[in-house]
């Protein structure tokens, strides 16, 4: 009988063998034809959750997004009938029985009202300029959103002769911010009763040069209204000229509809203080702050203030990992929260009685988008890793098991080989433990040779973690059989502030020899083929690249930068965020205490080493890293004579945002490392 069990055991897992050797890696195409999940919430009444869902559109290049609710138990998955033009903001009443959101058409921005679940939509208002950020107040009677505003006097008003004239005209900086040209319109904040019209809509910053949210990152969450409806609060930096562009203080003002007048919550807070929460009792405000005037890359804390004893308390201060987001209980006792924690992104629960911060979710994954409903019953989120896609999942808010509550990709990626991905914390040469995530191939075999990548992160302070992404996808890198290694070098967050400060004033330094040790140490095993190594970035990681150009003393076959650092000189002055590269660099190349920094630390200085072929790429519209930087980097693989390639895009940015786009960067780039670094026969 015992042979028998053991005998139909073999069987089975013979069987799940071949089937899982039937299934190919996912494609490019294949993560192209992906739902993608956001906008997700619960209602106030627990029923349903409200998501969005965008797909690609391949052929017609852009992303078409839908609107859905599902039950709780996911039982009952409802598409609204909405139309098929852009949709922004969807959100829920107070009483959730019906939703708000911003339609687009026709160069014109809508408001729109639906009952749950089987209404139909009903125009509140209209507005000849775009709108976004949509939230109702508590007690029902506004809605709120942000609307671009014209302020200042355009060349064609000074001008009005010469109207054909294409020109711009600056007397301070900045000229340019992220992706756009600096005009004479700003983003404003707008109160509108509910019923509308629009041309009820008040402006609460009348003639101010400022926008809010914060440019370009800044959402909804730097918007929240109080309990009662009577106050609102918004994130805003005040500042114009070379102050705008060499700070990073941020506050949070508040507005009083009765007064009609603006505080400074956040005054004296000389970092950025962003995404204001009141306690649902009215009787705290919750934010995040950075305390270091400058370092947008300082620990990012969780701060309450005492309305009524105009007291303010640090919830983080023993807690060295940065909040990403957080939602109040109902009972205002406590608060959830999702924070970077060792190459994941986890929810940790905050009592506000004791101040004690206890991790309450667990895994290898990245949370996200975390939403609770009156009854405070369950805590809704979304759940991903770098195998999987978001879904829209939840627990009870008192621990439990995980319900997966959405199931939009589960199908089709049930139809490919899937990697698989294991956590490696090796030594570094002074004596650290670095955290690296390693990524094997579909149907990997450690008796065979395989070429690697070295993934070099961005940021410089961001951390790889869990995130199932949509341009560095690292399911999707391996599919062609590579294994990847991706090391949370210095300058990475998740491992302490300490981890992050590293890479400030040494970015060829230390952070280098984490990318090197862990390629070096990914390298001794048998299974990785030492003459197909190739190393890929963008932004800092683009910057790594370079650097490696110039330093990795023949690791590497290729390499591949996407809109990265090369010249730190000529950064300084085309880049729009200076107090970025005043913090990290030190400050401006011509001060003398600051050149030992440009020239240990610049890849341009070290062009004379450059030996292996290069693949570059980049965005027109990047005026974070400028696009010249790429030019200048290829010049030089031309003028030495290396295999090299530059992919230049007109209409993006410092990402690749299009399908089509993206999917011919996925080929050219793979099409390069297999010309450069063939398959050993």
């Amino acid at each position: 009988m015992l042979h028998k069990f053991f005998y139909t055991t073999f069987l089975f897992f013979l069987a799940i063998m071949q089937l899982t050797a039937k299934k190919q890696a996912i494609t490019v195409e294949d993560l192209y034809s992906l739902h993608r999940i956001s906008d997700y919430s619960v209602s106030p009444t627990e029923g349903w959750i409200l998501y969005k869902v965008s797909t690609p559109d391949i052929q017609e290049n852009k992303l078409k997004s839908e609107l859905f609710i599902i039950s709780i138990d996911g039982k009952k998955n409802l598409k609204l009938s909405i139309g098929e033009d852009p949709i922004a903001s969807p959100v829920w009443s107070p009483d959730g029985k019906e939703i708000a959101y911003i339609q687009y058409k026709d160069d014109l921005s809508y408001i729109y009202t639906m009952q749950i679940p089987n209404g139909s939509p009903k125009q509140i208002a209209n507005f000849e300029s775009q709108i976004a950020n949509l939230q109702f107040s508590p007690d029902g009677k506004h809605f709120s959103f942000t609307k671009s505003v014209k302020i200042k006097e355009t060349v064609t008003e000074k001008y009005p002769k010469y109207d054909k004239a294409n020109v711009r005209i600056y007397t301070e900086l900045p000229v340019r911010h992220w992706d756009h040209w600096i005009d004479e319109n700003y983003n404003h904040l707008f109160i509108m009763p509910i019923d509308g019209p629009a041309s009820a809509a008040k402006d609460i910053m009348p003639n101010e040069p400022f926008d809010t949210p914060l440019v370009p990152f800044g959402g909804s969450s730097e918007i929240a209204w109080s309990a009662d409806g009577k106050d609102i609060a918004y994130t805003c930096k005040k500042y114009s000229g070379v102050d705008f562009v060499r700070n990073t203080n941020s506050d949070i003002y508040i507005y009083n509809l009765e007064k009609d007048r603006t505080h400074n919550l956040t005054e004296g807070f000389m970092g950025y203080d962003k995404n204001p929460s009141f306690s649902p009792d009215g009787k705290w405000i919750a934010f995040t702050s950075q305390h270091r005037p400058g370092f947008e890359s300082d620990k990012i804390r969780l701060m309450l203030f005492n309305i009524e004893k105009n007291e303010f308390t640090d919830l983080t201060q023993d807690f060295d990992q940065w909040i990403e987001e957080f939602i109040w209980t109902p009972d205002s006792k406590s608060i959830f929260a999702t924070a970077t924690n060792f190459g994941t992104v986890q929810i940790f629960k905050v009592n506000l009685k004791d101040k004690k911060i206890v991790q309450f979710s667990k895994g290898h994954f990245d949370y996200s988008g975390l939403s609770i409903p009156k009854n405070g019953k369950i805590v809704v989120f979304g759940m991903m890793n770098m195998t999987r896609p978001l879904e829209i999942c939840s627990i009870p808010v008192d621990g439990g098991s995980v319900n997966q509550i959405t199931k939009l990709n589960t199908e089709k990626i049930d139809q490919f080989a899937p990697s698989t991905f294991e956590e490696r914390w090796i030594n570094t040469r002074d004596g650290k433990k670095l955290h690296c995530w390693i990524v094997y191939p579909p149907n990997f075999d450690k008796n065979k040779k395989y070429p690697m990548i070295t993934y070099c992160q961005g940021g410089p302070q961001q951390m790889i973690s869990q995130a199932y992404g949509y341009r560095w996808n690292m399911s999707l890198l391996s599919s062609l059989g590579y294994i990847i290694v991706a090391p949370n070098r210095r300058g990475c967050p998740g491992f302490g502030q300490e981890w992050i400060d590293a890479i400030t004033g040494d970015w060829g330094g230390k952070p280098m020899q984490d990318i090197l040790d862990a390629t070096d140490n990914m390298k001794q095993e048998p299974f990785v083929d030492n003459n197909r190594c190739v190393a890929i970035g963008a932004s800092a990681g683009g910057f790594t690249t370079f650097w490696l150009a110039g330093n990795h003393e023949g690791r590497f076959k290729a390499l591949m930068a996407h809109c990265g650092v090369f010249n730190f000189t000529s950064m300084y002055g085309s880049t729009e965020e200076l107090f970025f590269t005043d913090w990290e660099y030190g400050g401006p190349y011509w001060e003398e205490k600051n050149q030992s920094f440009y020239k240990k630390n610049s890849p341009h200085n070290f062009a004379d080493k450059w030996n292996v072929p290069l693949l570059i790429s980049t965005g027109e519209k990047d005026f974070r890293v400028p696009y010249t930087q790429s030019l200048e980097a290829f010049t030089v693989a031309q003028v030495k004579g290396l295999p090299s390639k530059l992919i230049f895009y007109p209409d993006e940015t410092h990402f690749i945002a299009k399908p089509q786009e993206y999917i011919i960067w996925f080929n050219e780039v793979f099409d390069f490392f297999n010309t450069y670094v063939p398959e050993q026969k």
